[in-house]
């Protein structure tokens, strides 16, 4: 019997996962990860963490799997906590979900797993891993998951080939209907469970007063500017390289507060992230206001008018090339070549037509249709048919 190590999280999803893997034949062993103990920044008085592991252990209880927790909670505020700081602080957005499988799920908590003797970790991620063998070479695939409303393979857009290969995705192939059925069927406690809306394994966080304990409020301007400036409106440059092109497809609108007029206040540019358009407390436009650009340096933050505003869009962005990740090795494309993927740069988004190109200092990824709010620190992650295989943090 093979042994897996399943992370229950409390939730409807690595129960089932569990279950399925006991009904597969597997030895199962349920490992519960606490990260985080700082209940100032929780809102409510209801401890999430508590009342997840206490779920947990009902189900394993009821599936007869042995059962303990792991206090990683030093570890998920070096390598994610301490990193959401260092890029809100630097003006960009991180997507402290996507870290965290990389940085701790399947790290930190697969490490444990395979010290107590586990071949795999399994999570209840609703996405697929199949394999392929080229040149004799075995390449473990992500696959986006059966239920396409569920699909949560953009999250583990930075897993390695290593991790791949020991880990399982066993309700990868269910809808969420049926997930939530077994666990009925199965009187498993977490059956009606609603599903966790909070940061990964912190629960429930406002994430502006989270922020506020690190980075201090400092009052700036929020700049309007109108959909009819020039900068929208210049035709693009004819091109003398493909380089010039991509560069100038990527590039960023620069605003300086003399383009627009101040029509507010705000605490601090860095709590703001570009598409945003709660919290900016600016009436009386004729339709909402969104950011579309924050400058953490002189603390502005610059607004335009509605979703349709010329300001959200781009059509290209760039990745540094440390940045860059390949889940597929094998299909690395080098410089001077190009592919056509499909590409998205938030979880949910349906997937775009996109070409990526790989220069000497980075990786470009031009769009056929001009995308909205491209935010520096997200992730991209490509994809070629359902094979989710490369991301980056955008630039």
């Amino acid at each position: 019997m093979k042994k897996v190590v399943v992370g229950l999280s409390g939730g409807v999803d690595s129960s089932v996962a569990a279950y399925l893997l006991q009904q597969q034949g597997y030895e199962v062993i349920g490992l519960f990860m606490k990260n985080w103990h700082d209940d100032s920044v929780t809102i409510s008085k209801e401890c999430p963490w508590l009342e997840d592991s206490n779920d947990a252990m009902m189900v394993a209880d009821k599936l007869g799997i042995p059962f303990q927790t792991v206090d990683l909670s030093e570890q998920y505020k070096e390598r994610i906590v301490d990193y959401m700081f260092r890029e809100y602080e630097r003006g960009r957005t991180p997507n402290p979900d996507v870290l965290c499988n990389r940085e701790i799920k399947f790290d930190v908590f697969m490490k444990i797993a395979l010290s107590l003797g586990a071949d795999y970790v399994a999570t209840g991620h609703y996405c697929r891993k199949a394999e392929v063998t080229k040149d004799g070479e075995t390449y473990y695939q992500l696959l986006s998951g059966k239920d396409q409303n569920k699909d949560q393979s953009y999250f583990l857009c930075q897993l390695t080939q290593e991790q791949l290969s020991r880990t399982l995705f066993p309700i990868g192939e269910l809808q969420k209907s049926e997930v939530r059925k077994i666990a009925s069927e199965q009187n498993l406690i977490t059956a009606d469970k609603k599903d966790s809306q909070g940061l990964c394994f912190i629960g429930k966080v406002r994430l502006p007063e989270f922020l506020q304990q690190k980075l201090q409020p400092k009052e700036g301007v929020i700049v309007e500017i109108d959909a009819n400036k020039e900068v929208y409106a210049t035709a693009a440059p004819a091109h003398d390289s493909k380089m010039e092109e991509l560069k100038h497809l990527s590039k960023k609108y620069r605003y300086a507060v003399t383009d627009g007029k101040v029509v507010g206040k705000h605490q601090g540019a860095h709590y703001f992230t570009k598409g945003q358009r709660k919290g900016l407390a600016v009436g009386g436009t004729p339709e909402p206001l969104f950011v579309i650009e924050t400058d953490v340096d002189s603390n502005v933050i610059y607004t335009g008018q509605g979703k349709d505003h010329p300001g959200l869009y781009r059509k290209a962005l760039f990745i540094n090339n440390e940045e860059v990740h390949w889940v597929r090795p094998d299909l690395r494309i080098n410089e001077g070549e190009e592919l056509k993927v499909k590409a998205r740069i938030r979880y949910r988004q349906p997937l775009q037509d996109a070409t990526i190109y790989p220069t000497g200092n980075g990786t470009y990824i031009v769009f056929e249709e001009p995308q909205a709010s491209i935010t520096e620190g997200q992730f991209v992650a490509w994809y070629l048919e359902d094979e989710l295989i490369g991301s980056g943090v955008i630039s």
